[in-house]
């Protein structure tokens, strides 16, 4: 977020005597310059001018000599003693002291203490110590010219521009001039009225060298330009000799880019950095020693690598375009990336002492995707992307050659190189009447032309439509600095944003009636409250995912494995959409577990693709330029590239799904409470869910039931059951941890169409019965379950397993399988004669299918 201090801003515009941070901030936010935050003073408390007096060394035991200084702090009761570890400083020196009372930046309150043997009164302060600087060899000494006028005891923090406010503000991707000074200064004069001197114009007297064909060689060869927009139109090339480029910069400037959030390095870097803050051109500073003439622009070959700044060693693609140099041929070595970071091996070093200053404009497009591609959002990437004046250049590097001539005492070298093949931008043409139309404000031509005109658009009217009042077709060229206005509507927002949003009215839109969920939506929401219900906690997860196949040890022709491959993924790592929601809930569990949650019971439900071609892969034309629609062609093969997507729900359940308390022991989750959220799922959309044995990845072979609507018949919806011990292992889950998944897409479609009638509720009490049979080992639990439910036929309201027993008690091979049954009749109370017949029905219709007897 660009930084605003408040005196730099005042630079530009007439700020008002006194006004205050909060001020200029809400000032900005009535132009669409939202405030972030107001960041007050550093330093408080007494911090003054100090004038040493004296200064005695002492060895200490430890081995470390400190100074007892005596410091003129402009007290009657005469100097102050004060300890000080650095050695920079001499009599007669002026020092900033700050004094017990003081607090300084992180925040570091002074008060006297005992120190070395002495009473040490005060602090004699480092450029890092005040927030001005990264200097803490040493404590900070000021020039002469900075103390004239002034002596001990004088205010430091005002001397020192430590008192200043800063205000943080969020700008919006189409506003890139108000990472600058400049377009900050220019928004406040259109939100107050206060007037605007730009500093992006010549100064009085100020004469620009002219370019000529002596300076440093410069080609612009971009053959591979991104959407017919070449990625470089203008390149300044200005040579300084004889600069002493590693010196630190003078206090005011490292200040100023402290203000701003950026770390003062050395002269050259911090002279280029506070031309791009104040005017909003990035600049770059090259030792010219290590150049080779001439320095060409074109986008990357094949297998190039380039050593960037921050020293990784990155692979370039054929989109990115390069600064290139004629080291080992003619453009043959990698400078930098263009727009985006230089590289290493032009760097400005200790010793250079000839600087080429590099002041382009580069292609937005071009640079936004270099900067995403290796992910290096730089502070110049972040205003190249969104647009830079192009007339700038020059300008810009004349304000960098000054500064290095200046303050590093070096010489200019007249001859000028500017490449410049920018074209003016392109003229819009819109009806005065369009902003009163689409705002619904009766905004007068002259507030219309006049609005255009202040944000810097020359307005042209034509002869033939002069005389044609509120219809006439205005002719605006935007100003260089604004390459957002590209149509009428970019020109209407303007209209209404410098005249205030307040004059909108406020319209409530009418709610048609008959519209709210689908059907669809709501059994989906009914399955949600029905997880819910029953304590899960639902989660969402992001679907992209990499290697989890891997771990969950799918088959190679396993369907599951066919994945969609995004083109620009956000982690290399996880470059593929899942194919079920396990995917990525697994690694939901796998964190909750990870932070000491081990009872865990969580659901998803989202989408899965499901690519539409065996190899995931489809064509996608190239796309035009933005505010360009693209044609039915463009449009049917993106929508033709967009994978059917389906509604899964999942959960994960680990360690106990029943606590310990009062009420018992607990129990640990097993299988059946995977099979038996499934089922509540069933019951949730009025769908019967029978459960087959089956084995699949990654569940547990002998532990694992394949789902399936309405019957053992129907079509299979999804699956339940403990996970492989090896896939949980892998994972980091505990040990017999389950889960589910469900096609709800599936599962919905196979309940009823029509909307859900309510059942009337009966009057009359409810008859409970539990009957156990026995069963071979083999037979599955569900179709046991089956044959209880038509033996219990209409009287059955509600049918649960509750037990299985294997032991002697039934034989070898056998086991017992107890169900309660709650009975009831909707038009009369049951009689022990006819539960009884129900119970014979049970056991008749368990003999008959599955070879079931009642337990004696």
């Amino acid at each position: 977020m660009p930084y605003v201090p408040l005196r730099w801003l005042a630079e530009h515009v007439a700020v008002p005597e006194g006004a205050t941070a909060d001020r200029v901030a809400a000032d900005l936010v009535r132009v669409g310059l939202e405030e972030e935050a107001v960041h007050g003073p550093a330093v408080t408390g007494p911090l003054v001018v100090g004038r040493v007096l004296s200064v005695q060394a002492e060895k200490q035991k430890n081995g470390k000599t400190i100074n007892w200084c005596q410091v003129d702090v402009g007290e009657p009761a005469g100097p102050r003693g004060i300890v000080c570890g650095a050695h920079n400083f001499g009599v007669g020196d002026h020092v900033v002291v700050a004094l017990p009372g003081a607090v300084l930046p992180g925040p570091f309150p002074i008060t006297a203490r005992k120190t070395y043997g002495h009473l040490s009164d005060g602090m004699i302060a480092s450029a890092r110590e005040l927030g001005i600087g990264e200097d803490h060899t040493g404590i900070l000494v000021l020039a002469p010219e900075q103390v004239a006028g002034t002596g001990p005891g004088d205010d430091a923090v005002a001397l020192l521009g430590l008192d200043e406010s800063v205000v943080e503000i969020n700008v919006t991707p189409d506003r890139g001039y108000c990472f600058s000074m400049r377009g900050v200064a220019r928004e406040y004069a259109h939100a107050t009225g206060a007037l605007f001197t730009d500093p992006g114009l010549r100064r009085p007297g100020e004469v620009l060298p002219v370019p000529d064909s002596s300076g440093f060689g410069v080609e612009l060869d971009d053959d591979a330009p991104i959407h017919g927009r070449p990625g470089c139109d203008r390149f300044v090339a200005r040579i300084v000799r004889g600069v002493d480029a590693a010196a630190p910069s003078p206090a005011w400037l490292q200040r100023r880019l402290a203000q701003a959030g950026m770390r003062p390095i050395s002269l050259a870097v911090d002279v280029t950095n506070y031309v791009m803050l104040d005017l909003g051109q990035p600049l770059h500073a090259y030792d010219l020693a290590t150049l080779v003439a001439p320095i060409v622009v074109r986008r990357a070959r094949a297998g190039e690598r380039l050593r960037t700044l921050d020293d990784a060693d990155r692979a370039l693609d054929a989109e990115d375009l390069l600064i290139t140099d004629s080291a080992g041929g003619h453009a043959a070595r990698a400078l930098g990336l263009a727009g985006v970071m230089g590289g290493a091996d032009t760097e400005v070093a200790q010793d250079t002492s000839d600087l080429l200053i590099e002041a382009a404009h580069f292609d937005p497009i071009s640079v936004a995707r270099t900067a995403r591609r290796h992910k290096l959002p730089s502070e110049a990437a972040k205003r190249f992307e969104r647009g830079v004046d192009p007339r700038l250049p020059d300008l810009a590097a004349q304000r960098v050659v000054d500064l290095l001539v200046e303050y590093g005492g070096g010489i200019a070298d007249p001859h000028v190189t500017d490449v410049d093949e920018t074209v003016a931008p392109a003229v819009v043409v819109m009806p005065e009447s369009l902003p009163a139309a689409l705002i619904g404000v009766d905004y007068s031509s002259t507030e219309v032309r006049g609005a255009l005109t202040e944000i810097g658009c020359t307005v042209v009217v034509p002869d033939e439509d002069a005389s044609a009042g509120a219809g006439a077709l205005l002719h605006v060229t935007p100003p260089s600095w604004r390459p957002d206005l590209e149509e009428p509507a970019d020109l209407v927002e303007e209209v209404a944003r410098l005249y205030g949003y307040d004059r909108i009215g406020q319209v409530l839109p009418p709610t048609p009636a008959g519209r709210g969920l689908t059907p669809r939506q709501r059994r989906r929401r009914a399955v949600a409250r029905a997880l819910a219900a029953a304590g899960y906690v639902e989660v969402l997860s992001y679907p992209f995912i990499g290697s989890v196949h891997d771990t969950f040890a799918l088959p190679a022709d396993d369907p599951r494995r066919a994945v969609v491959t995004l083109a620009n993924p956000l982690s290399a790592e996880e470059p593929a959409l899942r194919t079920s929601v396990l995917d990525t809930l697994v690694e939901v569990a796998r964190r909750n577990v990870g932070r000491g949650l081990g009872d865990l019971a969580i659901f998803e439900l989202g989408l899965v693709p499901v690519p539409r071609t065996a190899s995931a892969v489809v064509a996608v034309p190239e796309l035009p330029a933005v505010g360009v629609r693209p044609s039915g062609d463009v449009l049917a093969a993106i929508h033709g590239s967009v994978p059917d997507q389906r509604w899964h729900a999942a959960g994960v359940l680990t360690g106990k799904r029943e606590l310990p308390g009062v009420w018992g022991p607990g129990r640990p989750a097993t299988w059946a409470d995977a099979v038996d959220a499934v089922l509540r799922l069933g019951q949730a959309v009025q769908v019967q869910v029978a459960a087959v044995p089956t084995a699949r990845a990654p569940w547990h072979p002998g532990r694992c039931a394949e789902l399936r609507a309405g019957s053992a018949a129907g079509p299979v919806i999804g699956h339940a059951g403990e996970l492989h011990p090896a896939v949980a292992s892998a994972l980091e889950l505990p040990a017999r941890s389950v889960a589910f998944e469900v096609d709800l897409d599936a599962l919905i479609a196979a309940g009823p169409n029509a909307v859900i009638a309510a059942e009337p509720v009966s009057a009359y009490p409810a008859a409970k019965e539990d009957v156990a049979l026995v069963v071979d080992a083999a037979v599955p639990a569900a179709e046991v379950l089956a044959a209880v439910r038509e033996g219990a036929g209409d009287l059955a309201e509600d049918v649960r397993l509750f037990d299985v027993y294997t032991g002697d008690q039934v034989g070898r091979g056998r086991k017992s399988l107890a169900f309660a049954l709650r009975l009831r009749a909707s038009d009369r109370t049951l009689t022990a004669q006819e539960t009884a017949a129900v119970r014979e029905a049970i056991v008749a219709a368990a003999a008959r299918r599955v070879g079931g007897e009642l337990r004696a």
